[in-house]
């Protein structure tokens, strides 16, 4: 199904951080003024804000367009309101060993499904190929690369149980240590999307 231009826009700004309506013109094939236009619609409809960035020199300032809090709820949040309500209220009524035990349960059930799904993929490139088509599957718009010092990037541009670990920081724990078991390889997180990063990065090495 074709996207909408709000949509393509808004999946760039998402995937590709903050662009200049140039860009955004390129990337859709259309002129930088019609695509200024769009973006001042999606302004007005609080989906995208600018921002003006000193250019280099005596330029007149660039106006890169960010996504809105309004814009990146386009994007699937894993019912946030309710997953933070539900978690809360399980440490309350049950205690912290209650929830240690919901995100070990997790942690366990997804390192089975994900090492099934990668037992074919012999070489850690392939594994975290693969690990990056299951994670955009699951909401994470995952993409991964090779660097020129040889270690493998795995970038995920969205967080769709971004309340959940807001709420309990045992979520991140538990997927990074599940990322290291299943590729059998050195991972570390580079970006943090709840330390206000963009995005969550990891840089991984083989073991």
């Amino acid at each position: 199904m074709r996207q909408s231009p709000v949509n393509r826009i808004l999946i760039l700004l998402k995937t590709e951080g903050p662009q200049v309506a140039a860009a955004v013109g390129d990337a859709l094939g259309i002129s930088g003024e019609a695509a200024r236009q769009q973006l001042a619609k999606m302004a007005e409809e609080g989906l995208v804000e600018p921002v003006a960035v000193a250019a280099g020199g005596r330029g007149r300032p660039s106006q890169l367009w960010h996504l809105t809090a309004e814009g990146n709820r386009h994007f699937p949040d894993g019912h946030a309101e309710l997953t933070a309500s539900l978690l809360t209220t399980l440490v309350r009524q049950l205690g912290p060993a209650a929830l240690d035990a919901v995100i070990t349960a997790r942690e366990n059930e997804t390192l089975k499904r994900y090492r099934d799904e990668l037992a074919d993929r012999a070489d850690l490139a392939a594994r975290v190929e693969g690990l990056a088509a299951i994670r955009s599957r699951e909401g994470y718009m995952a993409d991964c690369w090779q660097e020129e010092d040889g270690s493998l990037m795995l970038v995920e541009n969205h967080c769709p149980i971004c309340a959940a670990a807001t709420t309990c920081a045992g979520f991140c724990r538990s997927e990074l240590e599940t990322f290291r078991s299943v590729l059998s390889a050195n991972v570390e997180r580079s970006e943090h999307i709840l330390l206000g990063a963009r995005r969550c990065a990891y840089r991984i090495t083989a073991g």
